[in-house]
C-alpha cells in the first residue's frame, strides 16, 4: 500500500509498505479521509520520531474483521480514535482519562496518511464509532479535533451567557469560536494576525474578530460592556498571546491553554497582579474522552457545528507535502483533508 512518510515538514515521501495484517479483535480500515492537524506540523515535536507515518484524524471503511470481532462488519463506515485509555486507572476513574498512561501508549498503525490502517483490539473496543449516514467521510474526520475542543470548553466551565475570547483563529480556534457560539457564549471574540482567518472567525460565529496586535483588553471592554472575558482560550503557542490572555481575563474567569508553545518557553508571572484577589483559574486540556467523541460526532451530524464549510483543500496522498506546507504557513487554508484513495 502507499503511505506518505514524514521526514520533516518539507520532506514527505509517498512510499510503499506492506498492508498491515490484522489479528483477533482487530480491524483493517481503508482510509477514505484523513485531516492534517496543527500538531502534525509541529516539527520540534515530531522530528525526533521521524521517519514515520502521521495522521490521526481518520474516517474510513472496514475491509477486514479479525477473529472474534462481533461489533463491526465489512463495509461499515467508521471513525477511529488513535489513543484510547485503560478505563481502570486512577486517572480514568477520576475523570481524567486523557492523561491515562495507556492512552499515551496506544495508537493505530501506521498512521492516517496511508491507504489502510490496522486498528488494535483495544482501539476497536473503546475508540471506534459508526459514521451516521448523513455525515461524509471528510466531515467525520472532524470528530477527533472537535472532541478535543469540547473537552477544553468543559474544563474551562463555559456556560451560556459567558463571554469568550479565543486567541488564535486557526482550525482549533475556529472550532472553539463556532462551538462556543453553539453553546451560548456571548459575546464571542477572536484574534489572529492573518486577515483570512479573521474573516473565517466572523463567518463561524465571532461577534468581533480583530488583529492580535491591537489592544485586546481595551477592545474587549468596548465590546463586553466594560468587562474582560469570562473564558479565554489560547489556541496559539505565541508567547505574546499568553501574555494577552493573562491581561484579558475577567475576575473570577478562566484561562485555558489549548495550544503548546515552542520547546523551552517559560513565563514569569506576577501572582499579585494576576491572581491575588482576582480568583483567576489557569488550566489546560489534552485530547478528548470517549464521551467527547460521541458528542462531537452528534454535533456534526446535527449540523450544530458546520465543519463542511471549514474544509478549504482536499488533496491526494501524493499531495500530502503540499498540505503540510499549507497548514504550516497558516495563510489561506483552514482545514486540509488528505484522501488516500484518490
Amino acid at each position: 500500500m502507499r503511505v506518505a512518510r514524514y521526514y520533516n515538514n518539507q520532506d514527505l515521501r509517498v512510499e510503499q509498505m506492506p498492508t498491515p495484517q490484522i489479528g483477533p479483535g482487530e480491524l483493517l480500515l481503508r482510509v477514505e479521509a484523513s485531516g492534517i492537524c496543527g500538531s502534525d506540523v509541529m516539527e520540534w515535536y515530531r522530528i525526533h520520531k521521524a521517519p514515520l507515518v502521521l495522521g490521526h484524524e481518520i474516517a474510513g471503511q472496514v475491509v477486514e474483521v479479525g477473529e472474534g470481532g462481533e461489533r463491526y462488519f465489512r463495509g461499515d463506515r467508521v471513525i477511529a480514535c488513535h489513543h484510547v485509555p485503560c478505563n481502570t486507572c486512577h486517572y480514568c476513574l477520576s475523570g481524567h482519562a486523557t492523561v491515562c498512561e495507556t492512552l499515551r501508549r496506544t495508537n493505530f498503525f501506521p498512521g492516517g496518511f496511508a491507504e489502510y490502517v490496522r486498528l488494535p483490539a483495544i482501539n476497536v473496543d473503546r475508540g471506534v464509532w459508526p459514521i451516521p449516514g448523513e455525515v461524509s467521510y471528510e466531515e467525520a474526520t472532524f470528530t477527533e479535533p472537535l472532541a478535543c475542543v469540547l473537552r477544553a470548553q468543559k474544563l474551562a466551565r463555559l456556560q451560556p451567557g459567558m463571554s469568550l475570547l479565543v486567541l488564535g483563529s486557526g482550525i482549533a480556534g475556529l472550532l472553539h469560536v463556532h462551538l462556543g457560539r453553539a453553546l451560548g457564549a456571548s459575546p464571542v471574540v477572536a484574534t489572529d494576525i492573518v486577515e483570512y482567518r479573521l474573516r473565517a472567525a466572523r463567518e463561524f460565529g465571532a461577534d468581533a474578530a480583530f488583529h492580535a496586535e491591537e489592544n485586546v483588553p481595551a477592545r474587549l471592554r468596548q465590546i463586553n460592556g466594560g468587562r474582560l472575558a469570562d473564558i479565554v482560550i489560547v489556541s496559539t503557542g505565541a508567547t505574546s498571546a499568553i501574555l494577552q490572555a493573562l491581561r484579558s481575563v475577567e475576575r473570577g474567569g478562566t484561562v485555558l491553554f489549548f495550544a503548546p508553545t515552542e520547546q523551552g518557553v517559560t513565563l514569569p508571572l506576577s501572582l499579585n497582579d494576576i491572581f491575588w484577589r482576582n480568583e483567576v483559574t489557569l488550566t489546560s486540556s489534552y485530547a478528548g474522552s470517549a464521551d467527547d467523541h460521541a458528542r462531537a460526532l452528534e454535533l456534526i451530524r446535527a449540523r450544530r457545528v458546520r465543519v463542511r464549510e471549514m474544509i478549504t483543500h482536499r488533496l491526494s496522498l501524493e499531495e500530502t507535502g503540499l498540505g503540510f506546507r499549507l497548514v504550516a504557513e497558516g495563510r489561506e487554508s483552514i482545514k486540509v483533508i488528505i484522501e488516500p484513495q484518490r
